[in-house]
C-alpha cells in the first residue's frame, strides 16, 4: 500500500508548510528547527555582529555539540534511528552506546514514543581495533526483556556501526565473549555483528528461506504529522539476480498489511532498464508512475529518499541518479534538479521533515 494514496492530504499539508517556512528540503540545506523565538539582543551603532555576547555563546554551544544516530525502539517495537544531539568527545562510540541505556543520559531527550533497549544501570568499556567494536558489559546487561533480545543486538550494532572505523561488533559479559543471548539463546556470530544480520526482519511470502537472501528497505511511518523512516530486513528470492532491482521492486511491494508501515512508491512503478553501477553510483531509469507530479516531472520526498536511503545500503553504492523514461529531467519537491547524483543523507530521522 503507497502512502501517497493513505497520506496525500496530510503530506501536501506538511510539506507546502515546511518548504514556506524552511526553504529547503531533505536533499538541499538542513531545515531550520522551529525554535521558539528568544530575547531580542540589540547591538550599538558601529558593534559588530559576532561581537554579540548571544552570537558567541551561540556558536561555542554549536562547536560543542554533534548529532548521532541512536537506534531505539518506537511504539510500534521497530528498531528506528533518531538523530539526538550530543557533546563532542573523542569516545564517540562508547557515547553513542551511552545513550541506549534506560533512565541514563538519553532521559532528557528521549523522543516522544520511543523507549532504549540496555537495562538501567548497565555498564560498559568498548574497544575499537581494526574494524572491530568489543563491547564489554556488566551484569546489569542480562536483565534485559526477553521480548528485546534480538532488538538489543540490531540497536548496538546498527548504532556502533554508523561509525566509519566499526565495521562489526563483539559483545562480552564481564570479560566473557557471548555467543548466543543470556534469556532466548539467540546465537551471536563468532565473527561478530555487523548489518548484514538484517534489522526489523520481516519474512513475508518467504516460502523456502534457505534459497533467499537478504536485502534492507526503508519504510515510512507516522507519528502526528510527522513521517519517519524504518529500515526493513526481507528475503528475497535468490532468483532475483540484481539486488538494486530487488530493493526497488520490495519498495513497490511494499511492507506487509499488518504493520504501521507504508511505501513511498506506488504500484504502478517499474525499471525501464537494467541499473547500472559505476564509480559507487547507481543510475535508475524508471516509469513516469515514479513521479508525485508528472506536468511538473516532480519526484515527492518520501519516494526520492526512500530508494536513497534503501540503495546506500548496499555495498559499493554512495549515490543514486533518478531517470525517467531515459531523460535526467526531474526535480524534488523544492524545484531543484536531479541531474546530479542524490547522497546518502547524514543522518536518517533528524525529527524535521
Amino acid at each position: 500500500m503507497s502512502i501517497r494514496a493513505k497520506l496525500a492530504l496530510t503530506t501536501a499539508a506538511v510539506m507546502a508548510v515546511s518548504i514556506f517556512l524552511s526553504g529547503c528540503g531533505l536533499f538541499g540545506k538542513e531545515k531550520e528547527s522551529l525554535d521558539p523565538p528568544k530575547d531580542v539582543t540589540y547591538l550599538k551603532e558601529g558593534e559588530a555582529l559576532d561581537a554579540s555576547p548571544d552570537a558567541e555563546t551561540a556558536a561555542e554551544e554549536k562547536e560543542d555539540v554533534v548529532m548521532r544516530d541512536i537506534y531505539l525502539i518506537d511504539k510500534n517495537g521497530f528498531v528506528v534511528a533518531q538523530s539526538l544531539p550530543l557533546p563532542k568527545t573523542e569516545s564517540v562510540a562508547k557515547q553513542a552506546l551511552e545513550y541506549l541505556v534506560a533512565d541514563g543520559k538519553v532521559a532528557e531527550i528521549l523522543p516522544n514514543g520511543f523507549r532504549t533497549v540496555l537495562p538501567a544501570g548497565t555498564e560498559f568499556d568498548v574497544d575499537v581495533d581494526e574494524g572491530k567494536a568489543t563491547v564489554d558489559f556488566s551484569e546489569e546487561f542480562t536483565t534485559y526483556n526477553p521480548d528485546d533480545e534480538k532488538r538489543i543486538l540490531q540497536a548496538i550494532t546498527w548504532t556502533l556501526t554508523q561509525f566509519d572505523s566499526v565495521d562489526k561488533v563483539e559483545l562480552r559479559v564481564n570479560g566473557y565473549p557471548l555467543t548466543e543471548m543470556p534469556a532466548n539463546g539467540t546465537p551471536i556470530n563468532n565473527e561478530g555483528l555487523t548489518r548484514a544480520d538484517g534489522i526489523n526482519t520481516e519474512f513475508t511470502n518467504v516460502a523456502d528461506i534457505t534459497n533467499t537472501r537478504p536485502v534492507t528497505v526503508y519504510y515510512l511511518t507516522q507519528v502526528s504529522e510527522d513521517f519517519y523512516y524504518v529500515p526493513v530486513t526481507r528475503r528475497v528470492s535468490n532468483t532475483e539476480k540484481d539486488d538494486v532491482a530487488a530493493v526497488i521492486n520490495q519498495l513497490v511491494e511494499g511492507p506487509g498489511m499488518l504493520t504501521a508501515l507504508e511505501t513511498g512508491l506506488v504500484d504502478d512503478v517499474k525499471l525501464m532498464d537494467e541499473p547500472k553501477i559505476e564509480d559507487h553510483v547507481v543510475t535508475l531509469n524508471f516509469n513516469e508512475a515514479i513521479l508525485g507530479n508528472s506536468e511538473s516531472k516532480t519526484i515527492s520526498d518520501e519516494t526520492l529518499r526512500s530508494i536513497v536511503l534503501s540503495l546506500t545500503e548496499q555495498t559499493g553504492i554512495e549515490s543514486v541518479k533518478v531517470m525517467v523514461n531515459g531523460s535526467s529531467d526531474v526535480m524534488n519537491e523544492q524545484g531543484e534538479s536531479l541531474t546530479e547524483p542524490v547522497t546518502r543523507p547524514e543522518k536518517v530521522n533528524t525529527g524535521r521533515f
